[in-house]
């Protein structure tokens, strides 16, 4: 059973101001986000450059597509969070259970799917509840007991007649 204690920051429905944290926290992403793409356009101009890299890269990319549709997580595997984005946006979005905040392992930010801002940075967040209820655990019924076999029963009722003479011979000395 799952013990995360989820965490709340801010109250998304409530008024919100926004303070210098969020202001330079916002500017970073922006910044992070301008120099990643750049990074990446000058790598897949590279790649697309060349037949065989553009194969080789397009083969991966079917390859990292398959296993992410392989590794769907079960509904009561999804937490479901009230946010309010930098760009005073409120909307829900899902996280994997295991986080206590949506903000947890690089999803900081998101597109604002109101306004398109991208990247807004969540700037308050509250849990809602798992996306889907978790399955029951299955009542256990104890192993059915196989009766036992003819020589099986013969063995047992030898070792206790044996153990009965020998209880009678302690008793009668």
């Amino acid at each position: 059973m799952r013990s995360v204690e989820y965490k709340s920051r801010g109250v998304p429905l409530e008024d919100y101001e926004l303070t210098r944290r969020d202001h330079r926290w916002q500017k970073d992403l922006e910044n992070i986000r301008r120099v990643a793409h750049a990074q990446v356009s000058k790598h897949l101009d590279e790649v697309y450059a060349d037949p065989e890299l553009t194969a080789a890269h397009q083969e991966q990319l079917r390859k990292v597509w398959k296993f992410m549709e392989s590794a769907k997580a079960a509904p009561h595997d999804i937490m479901r969070w009230r946010v309010r984005l930098y760009c005073e946006h409120i909307v829900t979005t899902s996280r994997h259970a295991e986080n206590a905040e949506p903000t947890l392992h690089g999803s900081s930010s998101m597109k604002c799917p109101e306004c398109g801002k991208d990247p807004s940075a969540i700037v308050a967040f509250e849990p809602i509840g798992l996306a889907g209820e978790p399955p029951r655990a299955r009542a256990t019924t104890p192993p059915a007991q196989r009766k036992p076999s003819r020589v099986e029963l013969e063995r047992r009722i030898a070792q206790l007649e044996e153990e009965n003479r020998r209880l009678r011979t302690e008793k009668s000395t």
